[in-house]
């Protein structure tokens, strides 16, 4: 289990809130698709310019979050996610259900951007997202079990939202500000280097690869989540209370799923959890998908969410790896954003244009076909290693030649290439050999003899 002293608790809460909104996106999209005059598709839209402007974020923050320290944007992300979603939740006027959507995923966007770039310089990174994973699972499910029984209004997400939002504000205050340091190139974490704006990124060929991966991988998850409360409304045959129910056990199947990563840790590596993970949610889309009774639908959705958030986990801490500052961290982060919030909406035009069955088969297709540059990434980049207590500086030779003193495995040893600090070379004038012209006779030597030269 966890330990409580290396869990960051302020980065798992704030982690929460900005994770929140893409865990609640079924319920969310349906009950603005049964309570307002908004057609399927436009409902998925809704979602999908909710979690776009949460993406935006990520992106317009990525290289500033160490520059601005964690409180203050942590603190305008919260606030943007109380006002926004608060008043889509008190109003039925569409233009301003969308604009509040719209606000309040900025704000959730940034919380998460803060959180992700936080949890990337924490000694170990797997444990904290694992944590902020474990978090926002749980919540979420709480949220599917009490809110089928407080009406179908549609400001009923969007309220838990905002009031998760509200509760998470007064933990800002033990994140670190802003600092001249950090603007003069010290990291947020203390440590001494360029600027985040003037360090080029480490591993950007494999970074770009697995966001790119990541982007669509997020979206083939959300194309089925986004839509899954009318599969299992029309198609399988569930009321609002039950699948409510099978929502928050499939999510409550997520927090073990959660607890079985942090549990395994590095032990696995990350391309095994990584591949054979994104082959497994393949075919639990395909039987969600596909479902046309109960039974069937609970258990391509539990099964799913299972699977998820330990791949997910694992992807995060792979992302946090390739570079200590964040950025990586954040611009996958964002990436997936932007594949989440795409999401509703091609889920919603597929299903409409062939059916949630076709749906299923063609988005597990896809991540089959995604499996493999992921994998690749996570073989090929040695980052950070998952270790609890590895090597905390990253030079490569002596960080290696310590691995090899106390026994580390070698793929947790960084690569030269993601050393953190800039390598000087110092010219040190070696002691000049004394050159010896002649030899005498042993015996002591008079008191000006120089050392090397004869008397004579």
């Amino acid at each position: 289990m966890f330990a409580p002293r290396s869990i960051p608790w302020p980065l798992v809460a704030l982690f929460t809130a900005g994770y929140l909104p893409p865990y609640l996106l079924p319920t969310t999209v349906g009950r603005l698709d049964t309570s307002l005059p908004l057609s399927t598709t436009q409902a998925g839209a809704v979602g999908s310019a909710l979690l776009l402007s949460s993406a935006t974020a990520g992106f317009l923050l990525a290289s500033r979050v160490q520059r601005l320290g964690a409180r203050t944007p942590a603190r305008l992300g919260l606030a943007l996610a109380v006002l926004g979603y608060g008043a889509a939740a008190l109003t039925t006027a569409v233009p301003a259900v969308v604009a509040g959507a719209v606000v309040g995923g900025f704000g959730s966007g940034t919380a998460m951007t803060v959180a992700a770039a936080r949890i990337a310089a924490e000694r170990d990174p797997h444990r904290a997202s694992t944590a902020g994973l474990l978090s926002v699972s749980a919540l979420a499910g709480a949220v599917y079990l009490t809110v089928p029984h407080l009406g179908r209004a549609h400001g009923l997400p969007l309220a838990a939202i905002a009031l998760t939002a509200l509760a998470v504000w007064p933990l800002t205050g033990r994140l670190p500000g802003g600092t001249a340091g950090t603007r003069a190139g010290h990291g947020a974490d203390g440590r001494t280097g360029p600027d985040d704006t003037t360090t080029p990124l480490p591993h950007r060929r494999s970074g770009l690869v697995l966001a790119a991966t990541v982007l669509c991988w997020s979206l083939a998850q959300n194309s089925l989540w986004g839509v899954s409360g009318r599969i299992g409304l029309t198609q399988a045959g569930l009321g609002d209370a039950a699948l409510g129910a099978v929502f928050a056990v499939a999510l409550g199947a997520g927090l073990v799923g959660v607890l079985v990563a942090g549990a395994l840790g590095p032990r696995l590596g990350r391309a095994m959890p990584v591949g054979a993970g994104t082959v497994l949610i393949a075919g639990c889309i395909a039987v969600s998908a596909s479902a046309t009774t109960p039974a069937a639908f609970a258990t391509g959705e539990i099964a799913w969410n299972t699977v998820y958030p330990v791949v997910l986990s694992y992807l995060i801490g792979l992302a946090a790896s390739l570079d200590a500052r964040g950025r990586w961290a954040v611009l996958v982060g964002s990436a997936s954003s932007l594949g989440t919030s795409a999401g509703p909406l091609t889920g919603s035009v597929l299903s409409a244009q062939a059916g949630y069955p076709v749906m299923g088969l063609v988005l597990g297709a896809g991540l089959l076909l995604l499996a493999a540059p992921m994998t690749a990434v996570a073989l090929h980049t040695g980052g950070r290693p998952l270790l609890p207590g590895a090597i905390r500086r990253r030079g490569g030779t002596p960080a290696a030649l310590v691995a090899a003193a106390t026994g580390t495995p070698s793929g947790a040893v960084p690569e030269v290439g993601a050393v953190e600090q800039p390598v000087v070379e110092i010219d040190v004038e070696a002691p000049a050999v004394a050159v010896q012209d002649a030899y005498d006779t042993a015996g002591p030597r008079q008191a000006a003899a120089t050392p090397g030269s004869g008397t004579g």
